[in-house]
């Protein structure tokens, strides 16, 4: 049984070759080349077929949301450096209040405080010239109730001076008499 396998297997394989070789001189430079014309005519269109499914349903839709993918990107990053450079604007802005701000304080603080001077000189000069007032008023004061010790002091000693020559002499003045007397003391305890 084995030799009539073996044999049938190699008519097959002569019948094979018989039918190789008819094929292979009939179909010329693709034969030589081990193509089968019609075969290769069959996959180029199922390739050609099969690429133009893959081309329409899958690379062309695909490309397009790349692209929009790569313009949203591309638009993401362009309002990024946007918002970038506006940050970087208003933080400068911010700093620029702010020294504005530090300044403007200084100003005030300087202001006040050169107010704060100038009214506590004021007050000093005037607080100076009230004491000035209360010592020229104290001088007049003192200066009339000097006059007027002054003037009672006089009259005392006038009437001391005419009671003590009263007992000196014994009598009675006159009234004439009494002043002259009186100015000529006066006169001798200016003197």
């Amino acid at each position: 049984m084995t030799q009539e396998v073996h044999t049938t297997e190699n008519i097959v394989e002569t019948q094979a070759e018989v039918t190789h070789g008819t094929t292979v001189a009939d179909e010329g430079l693709a034969a030589s080349l081990g193509l089968n014309g019609q075969l290769f005519a069959w996959q180029l269109l199922n390739f050609a077929v099969v690429a133009a499914i893959v081309w329409f349903l899958i690379l062309k839709p695909l490309t397009s949301k790349l692209e929009e993918r790569k313009k949203l990107i591309d638009d993401s990053l362009d309002k990024a450096k946007e918002i970038e450079t506006n940050f970087e604007t208003s933080e400068k802005k911010y700093q620029e209040k702010l020294d504005e701000a530090k300044a403007e304080a200084n100003k005030v603080i300087e202001q006040a405080h050169a107010e704060g001077k100038q009214l506590g000189d004021s007050m000093k000069t005037q607080a100076k010239v009230e004491v000035e007032k209360l010592v020229e008023q104290a001088k007049k004061h003192i200066a009339a109730e000097k006059d007027t010790m002054f003037e009672d002091i006089k009259k005392e000693a006038a009437s001391m001076i005419v009671l003590a020559l009263e007992k000196v002499l014994g009598e009675k003045m006159d009234s004439e008499k009494d002043k002259k007397i009186i100015e000529e003391s006066l006169r001798n305890l200016k003197k």
